[in-house]
This record gives C-alpha cells, structure tokens and sequence, in this order.
C-alpha cells in the first residue's frame, strides 16, 4: 500500500462523504517551488480572477521581462502603465510594487519562510501590502507544500463543500473548521480534490 492509499483511507474513516473524491486524493503532488517570488507575483495577479483571466494577465506580465525571467529590481523598474498594459490594475501593480521592495530591502526574505510554521509565514506574508491571508494560504500550499493547509476564504472550495454535503447554503467559517478538522494533518490534499471536484 503506497502512502496515498494510506491516506485515502485515513480520510475516508474519518470523513465517509469525501467517497466522491477520494480518488482525486494525491494526483497532485505538492513540492516546493524554485521561484516563490514569481509564485507569490502570479498569486497577486490571480487575486478575484478566474483561473482563465488570471493565466492570461500573468503571462502578458512575464513577457513584459526579457526572457520572461521577473526579478525584483526589474519589477521595480518597469512604469506602472507598462505594467497596466498587461490587464494589471492600478492596484495590483502597486502591490507587485510593494512585493518587490521588500525582497529587494529584505524586508521579506523568502528562502528564511521554509523552516516557519504556517502561521509564521502567514505573518511574514500578511506583512507586504496587497497580501492577504488567501494569498499566503496558496503560497503555503503550492510554493512550500505544506500538507495540512486550508483556505475558509476562498470560494471555490467553499462551493465545492456545498456541492458535495449538499447544503442549501455556503459553509459558514465555523462548519468549515468543524469539517476540515476531520481532514487533518491532509487538508492540502483535500483541498486539491476539492478544487477539481468544483470544476469537472
């Protein structure tokens, strides 16, 4: 039994409803990412986009950089109009900003995140202006690969819980956290399923 199987099954006991999905459970793999400042940049970009918007305004980005290689100092560089140019908002672009001047001060210093608990990195996120707690919940998952992360904010996760325990309502924040308490420490996981379910 590889350690996926062990996991569904762990998942599975502790939460029957999750039958539905369970095969989705560790078809993607979680790893840690080479570029966590493009990582968080796309995140900013994605902020209330749909996933086909988001790609789209973040690739217009990368291509606005030679070789599409986005460094900080290049970033701080570019004139917001060029970055607007892409479908960056006005606002966006000041967080891009905001996300380079503190890697390049050091005020964020992204290769220290990895040895943090979660919530440690929530902060040192949360800190840089035009990042919230969502944004640093995707970072947690897809830049770090923690395991055990999940999102009360964000809506397509809400929706496929609604979906799959057929409520008449969304989730309130409290039935969220009394669910996704049976999922741990593989809420990442859960998650990822839960993302695919809402959207095939």
């Amino acid at each position: 039994m590889n350690n996926f199987s062990r996991i569904r099954q762990q998942l599975l006991a502790s939460d029957p409803v999750l039958a539905p999905i369970i095969s989705h459970i560790g078809t993607r793999k979680l790893s840690v990412s080479k570029n966590p400042f493009l990582d968080l940049a796309e995140a900013i970009i994605n902020q209330q986009l749909s996933e086909k918007a988001g790609r789209t305004i973040f690739l217009r980005f990368r291509a606005l950089f030679p070789n599409k290689r986005v460094t900080p100092g290049l970033l701080l560089l570019k004139p917001d109009q060029e970055l607007r140019s892409a479908g960056i908002s006005g606002a966006k672009a000041g967080y891009l900003k905001a996300l380079a001047g503190a890697v390049s001060d050091k005020t964020l210093v992204l290769n220290s995140l990895s040895p943090k608990t979660d919530e440690e990195v929530i902060m040192s996120l949360t800190a840089v202006k035009g990042i919230g707690r969502w944004t640093a919940e995707m970072f947690l998952m897809f830049s770090l690969g923690r395991e055990d992360v999940f999102s009360y904010g964000d809506l397509g996760l809400r929706r496929a819980i609604q979906m799959l325990y057929r409520m008449k309502r969304e989730p309130t924040v409290r039935q969220l956290e009394r669910l996704s308490g049976r999922w741990k420490p593989y809420r990442t996981f859960v998650a990822l399923a839960l993302w695919n379910f809402k959207d095939g």
